[in-house]
Formats: structure tokens, C-alpha cells, sequence
């Protein structure tokens, strides 16, 4: 056999890990560091689509295709994937072998489980795992990192007590926004860094943190520190006990008159705020027993919207809170959007809410912002998510959500794929999309006067309760597009995908339904819209697109998800919905059909599929109901 092609076999399947010989010189392959690339791609998904763009050799002397990653001589050295929807949890020791790793950054994704195991890797400089969902403690051995320059951890769902690091290379070190506890390690390294560098950890203690760790008594085996020095052969101690007890006697003495001074001063300042906040509320003329008796709840009045509003409530029968009770609350960060954050919050009475806090808002009224809330909070709906409260002030604006625990309907498609997943069947898909799209037909009826009522409509925006085995879909994060003022800050919603945004086109409710075209696909195909096409040659953006040419090219089939591809009796009902996916997704949107017209169809392919359900009258009505005035 020809030797050339010998070694060329050896260098893709990885059997060699010495120098290759080849027609353009000398070069190093390491299958190990290729190997553990592979367990980490085989392990997440994301937007890149890995398996697409991750092949061949990880390094090619000083350079690499791989997105991702940078070479040099041969050897993986920076590993960058931030921001690039990564879900899933990292093998724990896949890193092992990548010796001459430097930078490791997984920022702004979605990961799950314990951070990875990093030990041996004596060349690291950066580890930023921040803005994830990582749990359980930060591991021991990242202390031993002896080179480490760069620990980011916060916005995480850490617990435990701080290693005690004190590498003097460590300039950067963050851990806030987790749930960490304990004392603050007082070495020299993490007493240096500010506060911030810890905030938001309900338990933590210690400097550089104001709040102080509680006493705890030494235990029956323990020795107490000695109260004074122990007595030396020195003559002079007699004369140094007497000088410290007379000492000791003046500061108690001080002390005896200090105290009632102090309680006397506060107890003037307290009567003089109390006079004050009596006063104020006889000029205003307010009475406390009015607020009970207003229709919507807030700790000041709506009449006027310019008025300073604290917080405000839409469900009557809801108990209500303040913005004290929900800045006291236990918080937990479950994601990061582009319109702002979104966090469970645990208030203090037991009850569980949402959070979204938004960004790049601070140039909006406070009229535009409190008559919108109002606008979208009085819908009800039993597929969108019940709006509960809000708060406005020039620097922050709050969106409080009912909380739904089980996750979103991107987490139900793209979740890890192991062997142990229980995947999402068709009935249940057929079911969920049309929770949808009555939910999305219920708001264009809603909110005829908005352009796009939703504007965000995105498989991670419809979030799922199971009850009983069944799946309810609830749309969030409606209602935003009309606080955005320009096109360009459109860009963060969901919208943009639609071409007449992009083409700085005229909107309208149409653009809405594109969207769900695209959902559906998704739904259908089981693939994030964006990822690279496996069959067309070079990336496609557009998942329709995609679609089109396959079923152009008569694999119907090939578009299907695996997990279901094998509930053949269904395959007439998915390629009727990847149909009516592929009309929403018209690029002319005066050719898309209406939304009441897309839930009739799901509806009839829905009864067709299940006659032993059939439709109520109310749900028949309501369905009419929408198309007159659609």
C-alpha cells in the first residue's frame, strides 16, 4: 500500500499522536485534544451546530477551523464559546487531556450541572463560566491553579463555602449573583477584591462584605483564646494589669454615659419622622382606607401616570407585596435576553414569582411604559402567562410573570439527547402548537391597534405546564414592541427573522405569523433555527429555506426529527402542518394566511387525529369568533 496514503488514514482517524510527515512539511497531531473537543460537541447543543463546523483536525500547526478554538503549534490553547445558546452539561473531566489549555470561556449560555474538572492544567489563565446555570460548589483544585489570572463564576447557581484561593496571579475574581454562604476565605488575594465581587449571595459574610458572620461558640473540645497575655517573669506585669484595670473601669464609665445619650437621640429623630410623614399625609388628604377600594392595587395612585407608582397589581385575589418584599427575596438567574434578565424570585411569605428586568429602557416615560403595562396586563388568557405586577422608576423597570416551573418548549425539543431522555411524541407536539397558536390568535383579536402584538414568539418565549401527563403552552414576553422606539432596537426581538424587517418593509400582524411558521418548523424538524443544513451545501439561516429545498428535492421525510420519525401513522399530519409552516413563512406576507385561519386548520387536523375529542361549542365559537375580527 502506498505509504502517503497510510499516514494520511492515520491522521484523520487520530491512531497517531507523534509527527506526521505530509507534502507541505512537519506537523503535530494530538488525537487526545481532538477526543476531548468531541465529548464536549457530543455532550451540548447550541446554535453553531457543532457536528457541522467541528471536523477534522481541531489545529493545523498555528491555526484552527474549528469554531471556537486557537492553536498554537498543534495544541488547542483557547477554548471561546460564549453567547452561542450552549445547553446541556459538560462531561466532568473532558478537559484532561487539552495540557496546554490557557483560555476557557463558556460565557452567556445555558450549561448545566457541576463545573468541569480543571486539574493538571497548569498553563490556565482565564475561566469564565458566568452567566450560566451551573450548581454544586466551586471545586478545591481550582486553587491549585497556580498561573490563574481570571475566575469569573457569577450568575450562576453555586452553593457552598469560597476555596480559600491566594494565587497572587489573580486579578480578576467574581462570584456574585449565586448561592453561596459561609465566611469570605480572609487570605490576602480574595480580601483585595470589592464587594461586588460577592454580591447577591444571601449567605456569604466577611470582608470585603458589610454584613458580618454571627458568633458561633467554641465547641466542648475546643481550647478558648486566652482573654489577656499570660503572665512573664517581667516585674513590671503587676503594674501593667493595674494601669489596663484602670482603663477598663474609665471605658465603662464612658460607656454608662454614652448609651442613654444615644437612645435619647434616636428616639427624637424617629418622633421627628413620624411628625413629618403625619404631616404630609394631612396635606395630601389622602385616607389609608381608599386604596383597599381601587380596582387595580398600587401603593400610590394611577390617576395621574406622571406620579410615582411603586408597584402595581392586576389580579385582585392575588396577595400583594412591595418592591422591599422583592429586593428581599431569594433570587435565582434562569436566563439572559436581549430585552433583560429573568429570575425566580422566592418572596419572603412563601410565594414564588418572575422577574424579567429590563435593559435599555432608561430613555422610555414613565406614561408610555405604565399605560402599555396596563394594555397587555389585563389580558387573560390560559395559554399566554399571567402579567402580575410591575414597577417603573427612571433607572430600572420590572415585568413580575405567575412562575412556571417546567420549563420552556425550546428545553422540551433541544434538551440533552441521551439515552435516558424521554422524548417529546408527536401528539404531544400537535397538542402544544395548537396551545399556541390560540394564544397568538387570542392576542392579535386582543390588540388590534399593535403592528405586531407579540413581536418576540420564539420556542424559548412559550413556556410549558405539565399537568396530568398533558402540556400546556403559555406565551411570555409579548406586548414589547411598542416601548421599542427605533428599528434598531427591534433587532432584539424575534421579529427580526421575518424579511420585511430586514428589508425596513411596512409591519403588521403578519410578521407575527411568520414567526410561528418558523416554530412550527421547528417543532417539526427538531432543529434551531440558524444551525447549519446538513444537506445545502454552506449555512442557511432561514430554517424554511431548508425545508423548501429538501421537500423540492422530494425527501419529505428527511425533515423530520428523529424522535419522532418513527410514529409513522402521524407522517400524513406532519407534513400538513409543515405545509401550513411553510405558507406562514411566505416571504410576501400578504400571501401568509391569518392567524384564526392557521388554528381552524391546526383544530380540524387536530380532530381529524383524535375524534374522540371533539370540539366544544365554546371552543367552536370562539374560533369564529376570531376570524370575524382578525
Amino acid at each position: 500500500m502506498n505509504f502517503g496514503l497510510i499516514i494520511f488514514i492515520c491522521y484523520f482517524v487520530g491512531a497517531i499522536q507523534s509527527p506526521v510527515i505530509t507534502a507541505i512539511g512537519i506537523e503535530e497531531y494530538y488525537s487526545s485534544e481532538r477526543e476531548a473537543l468531541i465529548q464536549l460537541r457530543e455532550s451540548i447543543h447550541s446554535n453553531l451546530d457543532l457536528h457541522s463546523v467541528w471536523t477534522g483536525p481541531p489545529c493545523i500547526d498555528n491555526s484552527s477551523k474549528w469554531v471556537g478554538i486557537e492553536c498554537l503549534n498543534s495544541h488547542v490553547i483557547h477554548i471561546l464559546l460564549e453567547g452561542v445558546e450552549m445547553t446541556g452539561f459538560l462531561p466532568p473531566t473532558f478537559l484532561q487531556n487539552i495540557t496546554y489549555l490557557s483560555v476557557l470561556s463558556f460565557r452567556n449560555n445555558s450549561l448545566f450541572g457541576h463545573l468541569p474538572n480543571l486539574t493538571n492544567l497548569n498553563h490556565l489563565q482565564n475561566v469564565i463560566f458566568s452567566q450560566n446555570s451551573f450548581s454544586g460548589s466551586i471545586p478545591l483544585e481550582y486553587t491549585e491553579l497556580q498561573g490563574l489570572e481570571r475566575l469569573e463564576l457569577e450568575e450562576n447557581h453555586l452553593t457552598g463555602e469560597i476555596p480559600p484561593f491566594d494565587q497572587q496571579s489573580l486579578v480578576v475574581f467574581n462570584v456574585s449573583h449565586n448561592q453561596l454562604e459561609g465566611l469570605i476565605p480572609q487570605t490576602p488575594v480574595l480580601t483585595k477584591f470589592p464587594s461586588s465581587s460577592y454580591d447577591r449571595n444571601s449567605g456569604l459574610c466577611g470582608n470585603p462584605l458589610a454584613k458580618k458572620c454571627p458568633f458561633v461558640p467554641p465547641g466542648p473540645g475546643d481550647t478558648p483564646p486566652p482573654l489577656s497575655p499570660a503572665p512573664s517573669d517581667s516585674g513590671s506585669t503587676p503594674s501593667k494589669n493595674k494601669m489596663l484595670r484602670i482603663w477598663i473601669i474609665v471605658l465603662i464609665a464612658v460607656a454608662a454615659l454614652l448609651v442613654p445619650i444615644g437612645l435619647m437621640l434616636l428616639f427624637l429623630c424617629y418622633h421627628r419622622r413620624a411628625h413629618r410623614k403625619e404631616a404630609k399625609a394631612d396635606e395630601s388628604g389622602e385616607v389609608s382606607g381608599e386604596s383597599s377600594q381601587k380596582n387595580t392595587r398600587s401603593s400610590e395612585s394611577y390617576m395621574d401616570p406622571e406620579r410615582r407608582i411603586e408597584m402595581e397589581f392586576f389580579d385582585k385575589e392575588r396577595p400583594v407585596f412591595d418592591l422591599d418584599d422583592l429586593l428581599r427575596a431569594s433570587a435565582v438567574l434562569m436566563g439572559k435576553g436581549k430585552l433583560g434578565s429573568t429570575y425566580k424570585a422566592v418572596l419572603e411569605s412563601g410565594s414564588v414569582v418572575t422577574v424579567k428586568r429590563l435593559k435599555d429602557m432608561n430613555g422610555l416615560s414613565r406614561k408610555d411604559f405604565v399605560q402599555q403595562m396596563h394594555l397587555i396586563g389585563k389580558m387573560k388568557h390560559e395559554n399566554l402567562v399571567q402579567i402580575i405586577s410591575f414597577y417603573y422608576s427612571k433607572e430600572e423597570k420590572l415585568v413580575v410573570y405567575e412562575y412556571i416551573p417546567d420549563g420552556s418548549l425550546f428545553e422540551l425539543l433541544h434538551g440533552y439527547r441521551s439515552a435516558g431522555r424521554v422524548p417529546l411524541d408527536w401528539a404531544a407536539r400537535l397538542s402544544i402548537v395548537e396551545g399556541i397558536a390560540k394564544g397568538l390568535a387570542y392576542l392579535h383579536q386582543s390588540l388590534p391597534s399593535h403592528k405586531v402584538p407579540h413581536a418576540n414568539l420564539k420556542s424559548s418565549n412559550v413556556l410549558i405546564s405539565r399537568h396530568e401527563g398533558r402540556y400546556q403552552p403559555k406565551l411570555t414576553d409579548f406586548g414589547f414592541q411598542p416601548l421599542l422606539s427605533s428599528r434598531k432596537s427591534m433587532e432584539k426581538l424575534a421579529m427580526v427573522r421575518s424579511p420585511e424587517v430586514s428589508q425596513g418593509k411596512k409591519l403588521n400582524h403578519k410578521v407575527d405569523v411568520y414567526c410561528f411558521g418558523i416554530l412550527l418548523l421547528e417543532v417539526v424538524t427538531g432543529r434551531i433555527p440558524g444551525e447549519f443544513s446538513p444537506v445545502i451545501e454552506g449555512p442557511s439561516d432561514d430554517l424554511s429555506e431548508w425545508v423548501r429545498e429538501v421537500v423540492k428535492q422530494d425527501w419529505s421525510t428527511e425533515i423530520l426529527d428523529l424522535e419522532i420519525v418513527g410514529a409513522k401513522e402521524g407522517h400524513g399530519d406532519m407534513l400538513k402542518l409543515t405545509e401550513i409552516a411553510l405558507q406562514c413563512t411566505n416571504v410576501t406576507p400578504e400571501q401568509r394566511p391569518k392567524m384564526s385561519e392557521v388554528l381552524r386548520r391546526i383544530e380540524e387536523m387536530k380532530q381529524e387525529t383524535n375524534p374522540a375529542e371533539p370540539q366544544t361549542e365554546s371552543q367552536s365559537s370562539e374560533s369564529a369568533g376570531l376570524e370575524k375580527t382578525d
